[in-house]
């Protein structure tokens, strides 16, 4: 386990973290310092515990809008995949309906050939006479 020092709204913490995560480790520290300084930029000199509960309440808004987010986009993944196989779906409808109509045409073609043939060979013997 590494060990980190990070600086808080004036205060050092040292702080245990996963070998190799020092620097996220210290890239949030600075982010929650950020977000304090922003908070004390707005309302002032309001008291140390009572900045750290304002920073973490709009850390757990920006956390809990995420969530919202994160759920609203796996649902429209969810309703595009649903559209997805229905398309898929009626796309195989609709080629088999198309092989079955050019299949019964050429059926037709082939029918209506037979018959010209046919026809046209009765029409060529030469007559008993």
């Amino acid at each position: 386990m590494a060990q980190v020092n990070v600086s808080i709204n004036g205060r050092q913490y040292r702080m245990a973290c996963e070998d190799g995560q020092e620097d996220h480790l210290r890239s949030l520290a600075k982010a929650l310092e950020d977000r304090i300084g922003a908070l004390r930029g707005q309302f002032g000199e309001i008291g140390d515990a009572r900045l750290m509960v304002m920073a973490a309440m709009t850390v757990a808004d920006d956390a809990m809008e995420a969530g919202k987010k994160l759920q609203k986009l796996e649902q429209e993944i969810a309703a595009l995949r649903d559209a997805r196989s229905s398309s898929a779906e009626r796309a195989q409808a609709t080629q088999a309906a198309l092989i079955a109509a050019f299949t019964s045409a050429a059926e037709r073609i082939e029918g209506m050939a037979r018959k010209l043939n046919a026809t046209g060979s009765a029409t060529n013997e030469p007559s008993a006479g």
